[in-house]
This record gives structure tokens, sequence and C-alpha cells, in this order.
């Protein structure tokens, strides 16, 4: 695990200058505190820093093959190396080191750019073919592992993190205002856009070529919806053999390895067969939070705690009062952008604890996507239930009565009623609108009026609903989850928060092969009756207890809606005032102030729009205004 970076020369008339590589790798030291390594040649230069888990003394990058003609960096880890390096051994391949990623070399050697279709892993790389002249650059299948580049005055640049890119002279931070609708509508900004002018993420499953000065991108795979014809407990059979095939292959380590553990049946699923595959207790991570009733909403401690005993794990937990204000500032500039979702504070508190102890983590991120876990994957099932009432009853009874709800989602009832709303608002629209109002964060009136701008812009969602007509409902779904919000939101701010601890975090639900058997499940098997993850809770059966598996659902983050209304409402003053509005320019304050009042008064959950907000305003001074994250506490604290 590292971060790694390059820079390459498009025009053949500047060097690349080994003071450049360094100051990209410098930015990102958080990432690999164990080593470094640089090579440049031929107008091209990679860099990476290095987190040793796996060949301690042998990995260090850039490798190279037999006869030092390919040169590579690569982030992350290749779960089927060993598969791999024996099928080369074979063909007459000669391994230099046991490093994981050595394979992908050899398979190079022997595939050319195909080479990624073999690999079984969490990946993003930059392979220097010198002999030809080109670098091959990829991204894993699921955008597990980032990459961000960028090209400016003849110069080619990535890297791991955008911050690395932006210490190039050459690269300045200027807001991507095309990007700002999109993050508005969603709380991310999805690939291929960022934040920042000139600077794009590889989207998931995609190559870049660069040669002879063009650049070329392709998408190397593309899910396979077929699903197949067998009954559920056989389904649940072999989920349950793959899910224990997959964290199996995921504790490889040479360095101690641990597991989140919030009690859900992701993380506990993973926790099970870890304790199955390990010769002794496994260490768990679990996070609580000291404030109150709010906290308390969020605080899975006692299942996890269950969880725990019943495998006899090594299980620490954590109850934390945070420090909102010294934090946001700190974690908003390792993730490179603002989201407006609070699980990046909790990640990267668990995460920091957990470092402690290990070096690897393994998380359940991706369950919800893979199984159908989320309540909006229930809206097709119950819509065509509603749907039988009379239009005079949906439109003329029920609509009214539900806008007038109140909302909170710290409270269970309140709660319900958000999501009443959400449901009811969104059930006179066809399927792919209907889907998309449930992953808005603005909607498109909201953003007309909150933007300071007139804008128009293609939502990414719509693009990504277009590509997938003629699919079951529930895989189109899935389908667009797949190539925005988990990559974009929660894979990134789990791999930025982990690494912000130097913590390697692995995602074995997200595995190829588990992954591959999952989309062969048709979708009334795997939202049976309705119910979420229907197949992964039958394939637990008998492995956890059933107040596991039935629990109801909570999300991993932070009681943020409770604190803005309480002890940091002065941060959200000092952030989201007229006077600092106004001057940044991009928002209109009037529709900024009623979004504020409707959320003190319960008259709406505007949890995700506040924050939002407020992370966009500390990152416009982290990265636009050049104001050093501390510098951005000492004065929001003087403020309040």
């Amino acid at each position: 695990m590292c971060g790694i970076h390059g820079l390459i020369n498009l025009s053949g008339t500047q060097s690349i200058l080994a003071q450049h590589i360094e100051a990209m790798g410098a930015i990102t030291v958080h990432r690999g505190p164990d080593d470094s390594g640089l090579h440049i040649a031929n107008g091209v230069g990679i860099g990476m820093r290095r987190l040793s888990i796996i060949d301690l003394a042998g990995g260090h990058q850039p490798i190279s093959n037999e006869d030092e003609s390919l040169q590579l960096v690569c982030n992350g880890e290749i779960y089927n190396y060993r598969e791999l390096r024996q099928q080369l051994l074979e063909l007459g391949h000669r391994f230099k080191t046991d490093s994981d990623v050595e394979v992908i070399l050899h398979l190079y050697e022997a595939y050319g750019d195909d080479c990624v279709n073999h690999l079984n892993g969490m990946f993003a790389f930059a392979l220097h073919d010198q002999r030809r002249k080109r670098v091959l650059i990829a991204r894993d299948r699921m955008g597990i592992k980032p990459l961000y580049y960028g090209q400016s005055e003849g110069f080619f640049a990535f890297s791991t993190e955008a911050k690395a890119i932006l210490a190039l002279p050459m690269f300045n931070a200027t807001l991507n205002h095309e990007a700002l609708p999109h993050y508005l509508e969603l709380g991310y900004v999805p690939a291929p856009l960022t934040l920042f002018e000139g600077i794009n993420k590889l989207e998931v499953a995609s190559t870049l070529v660069i040669e002879s000065g063009r650049i070329e991108h392709n998408c190397y795979w593309q899910p396979h919806y077929d699903s197949s014809n067998k009954t559920p407990q056989q389904w649940a059979y072999e989920v349950h053999e793959q899910i224990e095939q997959s964290v199996k292959r995921q504790m490889v380590s040479d360095v101690p390895i641990g597991a989140f553990l919030s009690g859900g049946v992701d993380s506990s699923a993973v926790v099970a067969m870890m304790a199955k595959h390990s010769t002794g207790p496994v260490k768990t991570y679990a996070i609580g939070f000291d404030t109150g009733k709010a906290g308390q909403f969020y605080n899975e401690l006692p299942y996890a705690r269950q969880v725990a005993e019943l495998f006899g794990t090594e299980h620490r937990e954590i109850l934390v009062r945070p420090d909102i204000v010294e934090l946001i500032p700190k974690l908003i500039w390792h993730l490179d952008e603002p989201i407006a979702d609070s699980a990046f504070i909790t990640t990267y508190l668990v995460s920091e604890f957990a470092r402690q102890d290990v070096t690897v983590i393994l998380s359940g991120v991706g369950g919800d996507e893979l199984f159908a876990g989320y309540r909006r994957y229930q809206g097709e099932h119950y819509i065509n239930h509603y749907q039988k009432l009379p239009g005079w009853v949906r439109r003329g009874l029920i609509a009214p009565i539900a806008k007038r709800l109140p909302a909170d989602r710290h409270s269970k009832w309140l709660n319900y009623m958000r999501l009443a709303r959400s449901f009811v608002g969104s059930a006179e629209q066809p399927f792919s609108q209907r889907y998309h109002s449930y992953l808005k964060v603005f909607s498109e009136e909201l953003q007309h009026q909150l933007l300071a701008k007139p804008f128009q812009h293609q939502s990414r969602v719509t693009e990504l609903m277009l590509q997938t007509e003629g699919v079951p409902s529930l895989w189109r779904m899935f389908d667009v989850d797949r190539q925005s919000q988990l990559p974009d939101d929660l894979l990134m701010l789990t791999d930025k928060m982990t690494m912000a601890a130097s913590l390697e975090c692995r995602v074995p639900l997200l595995d190829l092969e588990l992954v591959d058997l999952a989309l062969q499940i048709p979708e009334q098997t795997l939202l049976a009756k309705g119910e979420l993850k229907t197949v992964l809770k039958q394939s637990l059966k008998g492995t956890l207890p059933d107040s596991i598996i039935h629990r109801a659902k909570r999300g991993f983050g932070a009681p943020m809606g409770a604190w803005l209304k309480s002890e940091l409402a002065g941060l959200r003053s000092s952030l989201l005032n007229r006077q600092a509005v106004e001057a940044r320019g991009l928002f209109n304050w009037k529709t900024i102030e009623q979004t504020i009042n409707q959320h003190d008064r319960n008259q709406a959950d505007h949890t995700d729009h506040l924050l939002a907000l407020m992370n966009l305003e500390i990152w416009c001074r982290l990265y636009l205004d050049g104001v050093s994250s501390d510098s951005i506490s000492d004065e929001l604290k003087e403020a309040i």
C-alpha cells in the first residue's frame, strides 16, 4: 500500500526533474511512511511512498522486470498474486522479489494491456514501458484505489491524491465551476470531474495509455448481468462460501491485521470469516459517540460487543467526543475534495484508534451495494403497491400530508417521516428520475436558487441510467452506484481517511469473484418480498445470531445534524454567514439562510445541505485561498 505519482513530458522538449517527483511524494508521505522511490528516464518520471505490507524487505518501488525495461509503481494489493505467480513461472518468467505487485510486470510482458483483466485486487498503477516509449495507467474494477490526472504546459501528471499534482509548478488550484453543480447535486463530485480545474479522476475499471504525446482512455470491464436459475438456498450457500474465500484471500499480510466492527451484518460477516481462518484472536475495533441522545442514535457498541464476544476477538472500543473544529479542516485536506457525508469523521477516528495496534484493517464496505442493502433499493418493490392506490388518494391526500411531515434523521420517528416524505415525493416520477431523487442532496430547483450564477449541467446519474436500459431495475440502481457513490464517496473517504492514519483498508465484500457471483443472482431473490440483503442474511444463518442479522440498519456516520443545532451551531455560523457567503461569491445568502432556519425548526432535515456547504467553504479556504488546516481551525475557534 502506498501513494503513487508521476510526471510525463508530452512534448519531448522539457526535462523531468527529480525535485518535481520528490515534491509530489513529500505531500503524500502519510500514505507511505516506510519507504520512497523514483525512476526517471526518457521523459517519464514515476515515484511512490510505501507502507510496507507484503515482502517488507523486497517490495521497494519502482519495481522492474528482469532487464529493467519495464518500471512499475502500484498502490494496492493483488490478492491472486500467488496463483498468477505460479502460472507465470510455468511460462518461463523469473521473479526478483516476493512482492505481490511484481506479477503485473510479467503479466504485461505476457498479455500487454490486457494484464488488468487477470488481476483480482485493489489497485491503481503506472507502468513505464521504456522500449515502446509508453505508459500504461490503470485503476481497479470497483474503484477501491483512487487515481487523479491532469495536463498542463505540455506535461501529464498523475497521483493517488490531487494535492500531489498541485505540488507541481505547472498546476494551480482553481475552482472547476463545471463540477460545482454536480457536487451540490450528489454531495460529492462524480468521476471524471473534480473540483479542481484541469484535474480529473480516472473512472472505475479504466486505463490510460500515454504514447507519442497522445492519451488514450479505455474502459476494460463492464458487469455482465446474467441471472442464473438456482434456489434461494443454493444462492445462500454459494455466497457464504465465496465470502469466506474472499476474506481468507485478503488476510494475507506480513504485518498485524484487524477489522472494523460496527455490529452490522457486513462487518460481522467479515469478522466471522476472519475468526475461522485466524491462528489467534482477531483484533476488532468499534467507535461510539459520547455526545448524549444524538450520539446514542449512532452508538453501535453493544452490537459490536455482542459479535466480538461470540467470536472471541481481541476487541477494543473508543467512545469519543471529537473536536470537530480541529478535525474537519485537517480531514478535508486529506480528502482532496469535500463531501457531504459525516462518515469521513467516524472512519478517521476509528482508523487512528486501530493504527495503534495494526497496519492492515478489513472493512464491510460494499455489502450494501452488492447485496441490496439500501432502503432506496426497496423503492421499486413498494412503489408497485403504492401506485395501486387511486391517483386522487395519492396526489390529493397523501402527497400534501407528506410534504408537511417534520424530519430529523437523528430521531427514530422523525427519520421515518423523512423517508416517507422522500418516497411519496418521488412516487409519481418515472423510474430513472425516482431513483435520481433518492440520491440528490440539492434538488435542481434548490441548486438554481442557491447558485449565484446560472448553470447548465448534465447529471452524471442520468448519463449512467441511459447506459443500462433493458437491465432489471435493481441492477440499474447498482450500476449507477458502482460508478458514482461507491467509488467517489464511500471508497474514496475510506481510502483517504484510513491512509491519513497510515492504515491499509481492504474490502473483501468487493472481491472480484464475489462481485461476479452476486451479478448472477436474480433481482427477485436478492430483494425477496422487499427485504434488504435477503441472500446475504440467509447465507449467514447459523454463523451470526438473528439479533445481528435482522437488526435495523444504521449509517456509519456522526450525528452532524443534531450537532449543527447545538454544539456546532457556532461553527456553522462562522462558515455560513452573510459576509462569508457574499465574499466567496458562489451562492445566494437568502437561500442558505432559509435552509438553516428550516433545519433548526425541524421543518426539514438539511444535514446534508449544510454539511456540503460548510465543507465546501473549508475546502475553498484550504485549496483556493491557500490557508493551512491549522490556521483555519484557529480562526474558527476564535470566531466561535
